[in-house]
């Protein structure tokens, strides 16, 4: 049974938007600079000649390599941002920031394995962290990659649980229970799901799949 379009198939648009929303919940971590207002501005390209230049000064500066990093994810370049993300690492290995941009990198780069442990990591070391909640649907979403539906379920019950009215959450969580087996507790998702958004063809269609499938045992 195929799943929904996995988040990492999204378009560049919306990939900026979950940027611009974790950077901007990290912003208590930023100093003011020139490089990180360009890139709230959007421009991501004068966002990482000012960062380049920052580090060429100060190869040291974490703040830079933060600020490069999500810039270079929001025009694609994921390689790019991949390096000054590790390199961020090496100055400090435990800022959540990089911590949280290394496992989204390994998640649109389909890296399932590195993408669980950093997401893992964040989620212990930033118990109260900022967009906590989206962390746990990445991570729900890397669980049912690897067909680990129960561990889906539980990652994406916790994302619902923060977010209650997202709809696309729960229909996820529902598929993860439906392919789990929990074919009861699928039609309890999709229900609210529908209950959310009764326009969501992927709920209506997991709920009628569903029901047919209770029917037959």
């Amino acid at each position: 049974m195929k799943g929904f379009p996995l988040f990492c198939l999204l378009n560049n648009k919306v990939l900026v938007s979950a940027i611009c929303l974790f950077l901007f919940a990290f912003a208590p971590l930023f100093a003011r600079t020139d490089s990180l207002q360009a890139f709230r501005d959007g421009e991501f390209e004068r966002a990482i000649a000012i960062s380049r230049g920052e580090i060429a000064g100060n190869p040291r500066n974490l703040e830079s390599h933060v600020i490069i990093s999500w810039s270079l994810m929001s025009l694609g370049r994921l390689e790019e941002a991949l390096a000054f993300a590790t390199a961020g690492s090496e100055i400090n290995r435990y800022d959540v920031r990089i911590i949280l941009m290394l496992g989204e990198i390994a998640f649109f780069q389909g890296r399932n394995p590195d993408a669980q442990r950093y997401f893992q990591e964040f989620i212990a070391r930033a118990p109260d962290g900022p967009r906590k909640d989206r962390v746990y649907h990445l991570l729900g979403e890397v669980y049912m990659r690897m067909g680990r539906f129960r561990h889906a379920d539980i990652a994406l019950t916790t994302a619902v649980h923060r977010v209650p009215n997202n709809a696309a959450w729960w229909t996820r969580l529902a598929y993860a229970r439906e392919n789990a087996g929990d074919l009861i507790a699928a039609v309890a998702a999709y229900q609210q799901a529908i209950y959310l958004n009764s326009q969501l063809g992927d709920a209506q269609r997991g709920l009628e799949r569903v029901r047919q499938a209770l029917a037959r045992l």
